[in-house]
């Protein structure tokens, strides 16, 4: 155990000294590529980013924690750390009024050097570390309490993930029926009784508790008799014993609090955002595609009588009702003795309508929508009003999808489920979308469903 510490601190080492030389080695090839001379003021320059580069990265957490972290986040972190690095060199340049003494060309040359070559650093070590830990080598011993959902949710997650370089030791668990047998390819070696002498003896470095909620006597003994070990101890809350799939944690003023039901836009400062967003992108689009809304309005009027839009009442944020808008592409009162949810598909239409429909151009009056306020361009499809209530009760969490506007596309539709399709998988991709909500999120499904909606009529239709 000792020899496993010993390389993952060298290896920790190798990485805090290369995040303090890298700036340096960095800034004097940049200056020798662009032809400046080095001198005193760019070796202080690089020594000073080093140090704070490092600090940085210990600040954001770069060095903590990397098992399982994927490259997409160590890449998030390392750029927070070189961001903060060159903002604090040059408000440091600034206050000594030295920034004339210093080429911009070579400011910028080693800002990208830099950052390039320390993600090029950090990639080839997770391919060497893969590599290392895929043979056994500086593996961490890691044992399970608990064979229930969340002890068998996290052997699954460190088998097929032997990148991690996590080893499962064993696995102790009270249930009789248990012992001695193997759970998911892992053998339960004991009852939660031996977990504190393995321990000792030194057979896993690192336990996980993954006991229910009830189980707190078990977890506060556990808790005491490992305080008496090296053992590194981590609880795995039992997120399966309810619904938590889109909870988060929080920490609130050094006291740890699970949301279970949020979204970021829940702050008015995102709901504001979100909503200059929706202003600045419709008005755009508006202002290119107004004289195809004109010749489809023209031609809805000669092509059947009646009036230009189709209104329907849809339930949105807060669950409120409002009008929606969209180009009449069926003839009048043909749902006037019933209505049936599901049958998009099987509703008649003229010969127009049925062209505005099945390309979803009949949709774009929903711009008007998103500019009065009750839609956003990007969000969970609004339902009619009389589903409402018998859907809520048939699929789980589906009023959730009103905790934000309604969008005239959304991640449900871009991946498929749109119409008469599946609406627990709608609902399950519309949860998703508003607890991970961002602004570069709503911008990647604006393109998807600007390049790739047309082949398929964008698919926005609802019931």
């Amino acid at each position: 155990m000792a020899n496993i510490a010993h390389y993952r601190s060298l290896y920790i080492l190798v990485k805090r000294l290369f995040d303090i030389l890298l700036p340096y080695g960095a800034l004097y090839i940049s200056s020798l590529t662009y032809g400046v001379p080095w001198n005193e003021q760019y070796a202080m320059l690089g020594i000073l980013g080093g140090f704070v580069f490092m600090a940085a990265n210990q600040f954001y957490g770069s060095y903590d924690n990397w098992r399982g972290r994927s490259m997409f986040d160590t890449v998030k972190m390392l750029c927070k750390a070189w961001g903060a690095t060159l903002s604090t060199l040059i408000i440091f340049v600034f206050l000594l009024k030295q920034s004339y003494d210093f080429s911009r060309v070579v400011f910028l040359l080693w800002s990208l050097l830099t950052l390039l070559t320390v993600l090029f650093f950090r990639y080839m070590s997770r391919r060497a570390l893969r590599f290392l830990f895929k043979r056994g080598f500086a593996v961490k011993k890691i044992a399970i309490a608990g064979g229930g959902n969340g002890g068998r949710y996290l052997i699954k997650l460190f088998g097929n993930n032997p990148c991690f370089g996590y080893i499962i030791t064993g696995l102790y668990d009270n249930d009789p029926a248990l012992l001695s047998k193997s759970v998911d390819g892992v053998t339960v070696c004991g009852n939660l009784e031996q977990v504190s002498a393995d321990a000792q003896r030194g057979i896993f470095e690192e336990l996980y508790l993954c006991l229910p909620l009830g189980e707190e006597k078990n977890i506060v003994t556990i808790l005491n008799q490992l305080s008496q070990t090296t053992a590194i101890v981590k609880y795995v809350p039992d997120l399966f014993a309810f619904d938590l799939l889109y909870a988060k944690l929080i920490d609130m003023h050094g006291l740890p609090v699970i949301s279970l039901y949020d979204s970021p836009m829940s702050s008015p400062l995102f709901r504001v955002l979100k909503r200059v967003e929706d202003l600045l992108i419709t008005l755009l689009i508006l202002l290119i595609i107004w004289p195809v809304m004109l010749m489809i309005a023209i031609g809805v009027k000669l092509t059947s009588p009646g009036p230009i839009f189709y209104r329907q009442t849809r339930i949105g944020w807060n669950g409120k009702p409002f009008t929606i808008l969209k180009f009449r592409s069926m003839p009048v009162d043909l749902e006037k003795n019933s209505v049936v949810w599901g049958s998009a598909s099987q509703k008649m239409t003229t010969k127009f309508g049925q062209f505005i429909r099945s390309t979803s151009l009949d949709e774009l009056p929903q711009l008007l929508n998103v500019l009065a306020g009750d839609m956003s361009i990007v969000g969970p499809r609004p339902e009619r009003d009389i589903f409402i209530a018998n859907i809520s009760a048939e699929v789980p969490h589906y009023m959730q999808r009103h905790m934000v506007k309604a969008g005239i596309t959304g991640w449900a539709q871009i991946n498929g489920f749109r119409g008469d399709t599946s609406l627990k998988k709608r609902v399950e991709c519309d949860l998703f979308y508003i607890t991970n909500w961002s602004l570069s999120f709503d911008m990647k499904i604006i393109f998807r469903t600007a390049f790739g909606g047309w082949k398929s009529g964008f698919g926005l239709q609802t019931h």
